[in-house]
């Protein structure tokens, strides 16, 4: 047979395959990434509008805030009400009070809970499987419930009007409990050939806290200080019940302190001061990220 009279499955394969159009591949997952963020922007509208709502109204005049349609950009902004809202207020001694006590809260809960999570998930002391779950059921009990027997207790120490139980009863109750769950589940992931390598160098129980289980747990810690801080900066009924002079007050219940002589809110002195309370939260949480999102996913449900 002549090349010339050779049919085309009588060619070698390699002409055969430089003859043939390459057909373009298709890729399965094209279209998943730009359906994935439509779908992301999609979910972030409810989320977004709100606060940019919020930012947009706080530079309206006091009359507009409420306009229907709404003023999404203002074209006249009032910067002004943000001066108002320190200027006329004790806003700016309100910012610090909420700013220490929260610090202080997140320090003493992560002290808290580091200590007692450790101490659950690497001390096998008696009673140890019985105790954590009694101490974890004390998150199924509402705030409401335990307010009034605590405003007793701080009315009988003399405490009301003080910072004190702002802070010392956070760091004892539920924040350290959530707490520590985080950090025991953490530490029980641990392997135990490091333990054992720290007890050949000589270290004892609280120097392989210190040495040994405090680094690894910097994402944990994380987790907890964010959980911790939110709580402390968002927390409105203790201040309330606890807290009657407007210097003693937390950025929550000062919000509600924007009215007219009438009692009527001052809606866009008010947004304003909203406003300023959100900073921090975001500061939190992006210099704590990383760490959180690590937290989170090392923790496991291990126990």
């Amino acid at each position: 047979m002549s090349p010339e009279t050779a049919t085309p499955h009588a060619l070698p394969l390699r002409h055969r395959s430089a003859a043939a159009p390459r057909t373009p591949e298709r890729r399965p997952g094209r279209w998943k990434k730009p359906l994935l963020y439509v779908a992301m922007v999609v979910l972030a509208i409810p989320f977004v509008f709100p606060t940019w709502w919020m930012i947009t109204s706080s530079l309206l005049p006091e009359n507009e805030v409420l306009s229907y349609p709404p003023k999404l950009l203002p074209l006249h902004p009032r910067w002004s009400n943000y001066r108002t809202a320190f200027a006329d207020y004790p806003l700016g001694h309100q910012y610090l009070n909420s700013l220490y006590i929260a610090l202080l809260v997140t320090a003493g809960t992560m002290l808290v809970a580091s200590l007692s999570g450790y101490a659950f998930a690497r001390i096998p002391f008696p009673g140890n499987k019985v105790l954590f779950p009694m101490i974890l059921s004390g998150l199924l009990i509402p705030t409401e419930v335990t307010i009034i027997p605590l405003f007793k207790m701080v009315d009988r120490l003399g405490l009301t009007n003080t910072h004190w139980p702002l802070i010392v009863i956070p760091i004892l109750g539920a924040p350290s409990v959530l707490g520590t769950f985080v950090m025991r589940q953490f530490f029980l992931a641990i392997p135990d050939e490091l333990e054992d390598a720290g007890r050949i160098d000589g270290l004892g129980r609280f120097g392989l806290y210190v040495r040994v289980a405090l680094p690894l747990a910097r994402p944990a810690l994380a987790s907890v200080a964010i959980f911790t801080f939110l709580n402390s900066w968002n927390m409105y009924l203790e201040p309330l019940v606890y807290e009657t002079d407007k210097t003693h007050y937390t950025l929550p219940v000062a919000l509600t302190q924007y009215t007219d002589a009438y009692g009527s809110h001052l809606w866009n002195i008010q947004l304003a001061a909203s406003v300023t309370t959100v900073v921090p939260v975001l500061l939190v949480f992006i210099a704590a990220q990383r760490h959180f999102v690590e937290g989170l996913a090392q923790t496991g449900l291990k126990g």
